[in-house]
């Protein structure tokens, strides 16, 4: 086990150097000078270049590139360019609206997902089983944006039981602000939930081909509860790691969702620090969210390996 450790931690360290590399030098080249787009259209040059100097742009990019990773180690995420506040308190703030609409959208999933994948497999090659996976085909094909607007048209727009956007903070009241956070996380939800349906559904059905599965039906059980009993629990392996994989897309994937929604999360930050060439505070976001799912995925690799010991023989 402790060297299957060794081999994912290393590997971690050697994706978010990358990760890091790359985020810099994309963005390095993103047209447009902070400095001026700060200054305004009709600034002096040396009130640009003072700028300039003064924001640390002057700088070569190796020496910028080290001092935004060493400030990140220590927890110190650079001072915003337009905001002029800690990057780091910019994330706080935010992180208090992305991380509770992710979890949401993952119990939502979760608790569509398990029964179509489990009602699909236990009646397979049947109308039930028909529907669902038509159904999960569909939910997998549409755009959640395009959903996402679907849902503010009919529920905002027309029958006007939800607000169209924004979000009215925790201090409205826990359920005032899970309302609006309630259709973002549909939208969020179901295109995910179409995926574990299937991933569930497929598990289940490799389950039931098992031997100890014909061997218990072959004792008197019945086939529902040789489903429930063992085929159920043992198919859930590969699934709870969608799961956490999933998690982590929903965290870092929701970036169009909130614009579409105008929620004040981490997605609509770097889609304003783009805007206004905000390129510390998108660095640093992006970079944030680039940890958690490399984080999560190595997690989720330690359960499955505690799950699974074949995972361990192996990286002996």
């Amino acid at each position: 086990m402790l060297v299957y450790f060794l081999k994912r931690l290393t590997s971690v360290v050697l994706s978010l150097i990358m990760a890091s590399i790359v985020v810099f030098v994309a963005l390095e080249i993103v047209p447009g000078d902070p400095a001026a787009y700060m200054m305004g259209l009709n600034a002096d040059l040396s009130a640009i270049e003072a700028l300039r100097e003064q924001m640390g742009l002057n700088a070569s990019a190796i020496v910028r590139y080290m001092s935004w990773v060493a400030g990140m180690l220590h927890g110190d995420f650079g001072i915003s360019y337009t905001y002029k506040v800690p990057v780091s308190e910019l994330i706080a703030d935010r992180l208090w609206v992305s991380l509770p609409l992710a979890l949401f959208a993952l119990v939502l999933s979760t608790l569509i997902a398990f029964p179509a994948g489990i009602i699909a497999a236990a009646n397979r090659n049947k109308p039930a089983d028909f529907g669902i996976m038509g159904v999960t085909q569909l939910g997998i094909a549409i755009p959640n944006f395009w959903f996402a607007m679907l849902l503010v048209f009919f529920f905002a727009i027309t029958l006007r039981w939800f607000s169209a956007g924004g979000f009215p903070g925790w201090s409205a009241g826990f359920f005032i602000a899970m309302k609006s956070l309630l259709l973002p996380a549909v939208a969020l939800a179901l295109p995910q939930a179409s995926i574990l349906a299937r991933v569930m559904r497929s598990s289940l059905l490799d389950t039931l081909s098992e031997d100890y599965v014909r061997t218990a039906r072959a004792k008197g059980l019945t086939r529902q509860q040789t489903l429930w009993r063992h085929a159920v629990r043992n198919a859930l392996i590969p699934v709870v790691t969608i799961i956490g994989l999933q998690f982590s897309f929903l965290l870092a994937g929701a970036i169009i969702i909130e614009n579409v929604f105008y929620l004040p999360g981490l997605g609509r930050l770097v889609f304003q620090g783009i805007t206004q060439r905000d390129l510390i505070t998108v660095k640093s976001v992006v970079m944030l969210l680039v940890f958690a799912v490399i984080a999560i995925t190595f997690l989720v690799d330690l359960a499955y390996a505690v799950v699974d010991p074949r995972l361990r023989r192996q990286s002996r």
